[in-house]
Order: C-alpha cells, then structure tokens, then sequence
C-alpha cells in the first residue's frame, strides 16, 4: 500500500469545483480545503507506485482548475 498527501493549487475561484471532482477519483481517502500556500489537500492510498501516479497525472492534474500539484510519500 503507497500512501501520500497531494498538495494542490487550484485557479482562484475554482477550489470548491475541484475539491469536488477530486472527491470522486478512485483512491482518493479525503481532500480538504486549506490556508496558507496550497488550496488543497487530498488524501490518496493506492496498491503501488504506478497506480498512485496515475491517479496524480491523470485523475487530479487533469481536473479543469487544478494549477500544480506537490506529492508527498508518505515514508513511515
């Protein structure tokens, strides 16, 4: 099981409709609204690597919105 927190910047007035759409991808465990440098923060467990990263460049980067992602594995 790979587990990571994905940090998401989001275009100005468009965090609610991609928190939404974020909320629906498969793998997804939880998003949040947030303060400070990132819009959003979604939860994301997946079998491996692979899997987590399609569900980053595919499922979220592709979400109308959505400007830049930070991905942090979650190591221990």
């Amino acid at each position: 099981m790979v587990e990571a927190y994905i940090l998401i910047t989001s275009a100005i007035g468009k965090v609610r409709g991609v928190s939404e759409k974020i909320e629906g991808l498969e793998n997804v465990k939880s998003v949040r609204i947030v303060t400070g440098p990132f819009d959003l923060v979604a939860l994301v467990e997946s079998e491996d690597l692979s899997t987590l990263t399609n569900t980053v460049v595919v499922g979220i980067r592709e979400i109308d919105g959505v400007v830049d992602t930070n991905t942090a594995i979650v190591v221990e």
